[in-house]
């Protein structure tokens, strides 16, 4: 059984810390000076999903405007993928995006998670673009 949690305690800050060192710096070989920016504040929340206490999924919440939702930061352990927990996180994010009474949501998807994000609603808005050394493009969606 799944624990989902949302906050900005510590402990789930450093849970998504570590899921993200994982994920984007060691696999895809970001810099830990790109991956860990100005963003990552003590009020900042984190969405963290626990498979008991090991933690395989996160993302952080955050919006580009008081309007839009701006999921960042997605992603999930090696050994979890394929089991619907991204789709569980965008979802979770963009239920809370509505909460806080925001109309739309942006995110810089990597090429390669194109196809997923479409799949959850979501429609390329801007030509390619690099972004952590990454091949990116805008997307969105209507909440």
């Amino acid at each position: 059984m799944m624990e989902i949690i949302f906050g900005n305690q510590k402990a789930v800050q450093a849970a998504s810390f570590y899921l993200r060192y994982q994920v984007f710096v060691l696999e895809q070989r970001i810099p830990a000076s790109l991956e860990f920016d100005g963003l990552d504040t003590s009020d900042r929340k984190y969405l963290v999903f626990f498979d008991h206490e090991l933690p395989v999924a996160t993302a952080r919440f955050q919006t580009k405007t008081s309007k839009i939702l701006q999921p960042d930061r997605l992603c999930v352990t090696k050994k979890y993928r394929l089991k619907g927990l991204g789709q569980q996180l965008l979802t979770c994010l963009e239920t809370e995006g509505k909460k806080n009474n925001l109309i739309s949501s942006e995110l810089s998807a990597e090429m390669t998670a194109i196809d997923f994000y479409q799949k959850q609603g979501y429609q390329v808005i801007s030509e390619p673009y690099k972004e952590d050394g990454i091949l990116c493009v805008t997307m969105k969606k209507e909440l």
